[in-house]
């Protein structure tokens, strides 16, 4: 029989009843005992549209306190919520509704219109939703670790996007493991400015119960925002990725961050080392993490006793997992593979993608990184983003790097052209901050790089592609 736990929200509302479990920027907030009873309430409404252990649920919102109960609601009836990106065309969510094979799909009420296009039997606004009439129902008292809790697709830069399944012992896994790296303060407050729909803000929301620890919410980043909330109300820790962080940085300008706030937990890829030396500069406590949503968020994160002195380094895999690189070459760099407790056990319905990705119980990642000689984890590129350019190796994320550095660049990012001499050649898309040449960049630029490295041309463009958590989507660049 597989092992289970007290249902966690049950739990939590019980050991700490009066505490905040949600905030909101508006002045809003929920304790763990108001969180409880209303998940509760909307189980049993749910009840009513036969969604039971089992049923595949859609999830259609942007972060609101309603969305996060609706979710915990499920956990309710055993049911598995299937999260969807709310930036994704009509087309691309019919393709994970179907592969997901969704009975229902619950939206909030702007994304309603939307909702009505998709291919799926049951469409229920989250109005729709409160106004249902509870059905008495048996709710779920205790979490299988084994059971599949979530379903979150992959970001499908490249082919059809795969749906990662979350067992509860996965999300239980990936809290441990941070908390015994990051520790838990009692004054620990985490604010979550990536979505509910992507691992990050997911697995944020799960520590959230599992610790007892107050999230403040917001439904999507800014920069305003999100600089008052660590000023003003008591944030500790926020999850942030590179643009984020670049953003808050101007923000801050010359001042200070309280002392309270202890950790900027930086995810979404390697970080240029120019950003995280300027952080450091300033004392604000950046912590460089890796993960994907295979891992139920970080599986890798610095330590706060190594922040500023393995600038660049993601650290070492938390202490439930295990960490090794494979096919090591181009001086020890090779993929990463992970293996742990809150490592999926496969995704969805995709026999053929499991048995390309799983291998002896190690998760192959597709990202390429290496080991110093101390265990630190340096992560260099997704494989899939490198150019190999006459031969040699080229990482996108080296240049993206260095061009950083230029104060006139706001953001880069390089993606490989074909080339008929060469196979491939880098090409750097440039957003200013104030007016420069693409002569200028390349004589930066090759002050810093090799030869084969710089970039064979400079596009200025207005935006780079970012998916919903902000992270840059290379292939699209050309």
């Amino acid at each position: 029989m597989a092992e289970t736990i007290p249902h966690w929200l049950t739990k939590q509302a019980d050991l700490s009843p009066n505490h905040i479990a949600i905030e909101l920027d508006s002045g809003d907030a929920m304790t763990f005992r108001e969180l409880k009873e209303y998940s509760q309430m909307l189980a049993k409404k749910l009840a009513n549209l036969n969604i039971e252990k089992g049923t595949h649920v859609g999830i259609l919102s942007s972060n609101s306190i309603i969305m996060l109960a609706t979710i915990h609601a499920l956990s309710y009836l055993g049911a598995v919520g299937v999260l969807l990106n709310v930036r994704l065309t009509e087309e691309e969510m019919n393709y994970q509704v179907k592969d997901a094979e969704v009975n229902v799909l619950l939206t909030a009420d702007n994304f309603r219109e939307f909702a009505e296009q998709l291919d799926v039997p049951t469409i229920f606004s989250f109005s729709d939703m409160e106004k249902l009439q509870p059905r008495e129902t048996k709710l779920q008292t205790e979490l299988h670790l084994d059971d599949h809790f979530t379903i979150i697709y992959t970001s499908g830069t490249t082919g059809f996007p795969k749906g990662v399944i979350h067992t509860y012992g996965n999300h239980l896994w990936s809290a441990v493991g941070s908390a015994l790296n990051l520790g838990i303060h009692p004054n620990d407050k985490w604010l979550i400015p990536l979505p509910l729909f992507h691992v990050s803000g997911l697995s944020t929301s799960m520590k959230s119960v599992i610790y007892g620890m107050p999230i403040y919410l917001l439904e999507k980043f800014d920069e305003e925002i999100v600089h008052h909330a660590i000023m003003e109300k008591g944030i500790t820790i926020a999850s942030v990725v590179t643009v984020m962080v670049q953003r808050l940085m101007k923000q801050l300008g010359n001042g200070q961050y309280p002392e309270a706030f202890r950790c900027m937990l930086l995810g979404g890829g390697p970080a240029p080392r120019p950003l995280l030396e300027a952080a450091k500069d300033k004392n604000i406590p950046v912590f460089q993490s890796y993960g994907m949503t295979e891992t139920s968020s970080q599986i890798v994160t610095l330590s706060p006793s190594y922040a500023l002195e393995k600038i660049g380094s993601a650290g070492k895999s938390l202490f439930s997992a295990q960490l090794k690189i494979s096919g090591q070459t181009d001086a020890q760099v090779g993929e990463i593979m992970v293996k742990g407790p809150m490592v999926t056990k496969g995704y969805y319905k995709n026999d053929e993608a499991n048995q390309r990705s799983f291998q002896d119980g190690w998760l192959k990642t597709g990202d390429l990184g290496y080991l110093d000689d101390e265990g630190f984890l340096y992560v260099v590129d997704r494989r899939k983003d490198l150019i190999i350019s006459g031969g040699e190796n080229i990482y996108p994320s080296e240049i993206e790097s260095v061009l950083t550095g230029m104060e006139q660049i706001k953001e880069v990012g390089v993606a490989g052209k074909q080339d008929d001499t060469w196979g491939q050649v880098p090409v750097a898309f440039v957003v200013k901050n104030e007016e420069v040449t693409e002569e200028e960049i390349l004589t930066y630029a090759g002050e810093r790089l090799a030869r084969y490295k710089l970039p064979k041309e400079v596009r200025f463009v207005d935006s780079l592609p970012r998916n919903a958590s902000n992270k840059l989507v290379r292939n699209k660049l050309m």
